[in-house]
Formats: C-alpha cells, sequence, structure tokens
C-alpha cells in the first residue's frame, strides 16, 4: 500500500519519472533475480553447514 501511495505522490509531482519508473522497474527485476538466487542458495548452504555443526549438541541435549 505504501508503494502505492509513494508512486502516486511521484506521478502528481513529476509524471514522466514515475512512468520511467514504471518502465523500469521490471527491467530492474529481472536484473536482480540472479543476486536472489545466488542469496537463496548461500543462506540455505549456510543453514545446512550451522546444522551439521549444531547436530552434536542437540544429539547430546536429546538423551
Amino acid at each position: 500500500m505504501v508503494k502505492v501511495l509513494l508512486f502516486s505522490i511521484l506521478f502528481v509531482l513529476c509524471w514522466p519519472l514515475a512512468l520511467l519508473a514504471l518502465l523500469a522497474y521490471p527491467v530492474v527485476w529481472l536484473l536482480l533475480l540472479p543476486f536472489r538466487l545466488v542469496g537463496i542458495a548461500v543462506g540455505g548452504a549456510l543453514e545446512l553447514v550451522g546444522a551439521i555443526i549444531t547436530l552434536p549438541v542437540r544429539v547430546i541435549r536429546a538423551i
């Protein structure tokens, strides 16, 4: 909702810039998509390493 409000304010103040932002948003989203995928993969790998490191402690606490 905040994004729509900010876009509306931008559209009223400077409509060419708002239209440029509207057209550039999908291109920027596509350019940043690989970085998001790498971030998800790195986050998953770090979670796996953390789970492997803390596994002995969790097994001992379960006993």
